[in-house]
């Protein structure tokens, strides 16, 4: 497997048939050996920084009826909320202070919510934090309506791809929903400038090896700036509320592959890793990941926005969860910075962040 894991190092791409081997075969050694590896590229291009993301969940009504999701169309449980713009910038107000220079607007696909609603949220964001970094997170829309969010000034979109086989894909989700459309819009995104995010679940219903080479190869096709995964995590209220979850040592191997396939991408430790493991965020980042995501949103929607059950931090401040971070990140020897945590090509990355003690 090192001789794989090398190649990979060297090559930044497998074969199918090598990816599915190492994502086979590898040993509890062989993965420590790829994950000091994974470390030092990306401390290569990061050093120890750490880059935070405020996340702000504003809705979690959906036209969508995603198998795996709890906020899916057709959960009649769900408690279901919009914030209004002032609650938003009262989330970006408080996260500013507690330096966070990038604001991720993730939300079900809502139409409630116009085109035009999201460029003026937008502008106004952008306006106020003329220095802060807007992603969105609102999944599948027209090239159109990516046009004017970019020119709004959205600087990044993040859109998982969920899986690259589209057989896989059609069983985890109703007809209607295909996969030719996500992948269009990923390219499109890719097009108009955007800083691209995409990624899958790992250990999501009927995936098998195969699948996640074929996420593997897609994802080095697509070269996106930022690669999300985590572990699939079932919801009680889904068709899927009996399917095991996915595992956690599978998903640290596949952190420490992204990195070795895109040295200089921003890899989140997500909240899901930190779900199904205490320390799992840790062992994201000790894997390669350089990208945190406290939860901004109001204490009060919090649980609301339950994609997967026993979701953390429903339950905490922000700021409460900003340090919880900044401490947990310091005991295995990094530290969250204060910027807004661009991708950079390789040439042009600069040592311009600062320390949150910094500010």
């Amino acid at each position: 497997m090192r001789a794989l894991i090398d190649r990979l190092y060297t090559e930044r791409t497998l074969s199918k048939e090598d990816f599915c081997s190492l994502l086979s075969r590898c040993t509890p050694e062989d993965s420590e050996y790829l994950f000091k590896l994974a470390r030092g590229v990306s401390g290569k291009y990061f050093g120890n920084r750490i880059y935070v993301r405020g996340l702000i969940e504003f809705t979690n009504y959906c036209r969508n009826d995603c198998y795996y999701c709890g906020i899916r169309r057709g959960n009649r449980s769900a408690e279901r909320y919009r914030l209004t713009k002032e609650e938003i910038l009262s989330c970006c107000e408080s996260g500013y202070g507690l330096g966070f220079r990038t604001f991720v607007l993730q939300g079900g696909e809502d139409p409630f919510f116009t085109d035009e609603d999201i460029v003026e949220l937008v502008r106004t964001i952008k306006k106020s934090y003329p220095d802060c970094a807007v992603t969105l997170s609102i999944g599948e829309k027209s090239e159109e309506a990516y046009r004017k969010f970019f020119q709004a000034g959205a600087d990044r979109y993040l859109l998982r791809h969920e899986t690259a086989n589209a057989q896989h894909y059609g069983r985890l989700h109703p007809p209607g929903q295909n996969l030719q459309n996500r992948m269009e819009c990923l390219w499109t995104l890719k097009e108009i400038g955007y800083q691209v995010g995409t990624g899958f679940m790992v250990g999501s219903p009927f995936q098998t090896v195969e699948n996640l080479a074929e996420d593997l190869l897609f994802i080095r096709q697509l070269e996106p700036q930022m690669v999300g995964i985590g572990p699939y995590i079932p919801h009680h209220d889904t068709p899927f509320a009996d399917q095991p979850a996915g595992s956690m040592e599978l998903t640290l191997l596949l952190i420490g592959i992204l990195r070795l396939m895109l040295p200089n991408a921003l890899i989140p430790a997500t909240t899901a890793l930190g779900t199904i493991h205490p320390n799992g965020r840790e062992k994201g980042i000790l894997a390669g990941a350089n990208v945190v995501m406290p939860n901004l949103s109001p204490v009060k929607v919090r649980k609301k926005y339950e994609l997967y059950d026993n979701k953390i931090c429903t339950g905490e401040e922000a700021a409460e969860c900003r340090f919880c971070l900044q401490s947990r990140m310091e005991s295995i020897g990094y530290r969250i910075v204060v910027d807004r945590g661009d991708f950079r090509p390789v040439k042009k990355f600069e040592n311009t962040v600062r320390s949150f003690y910094d500010v």
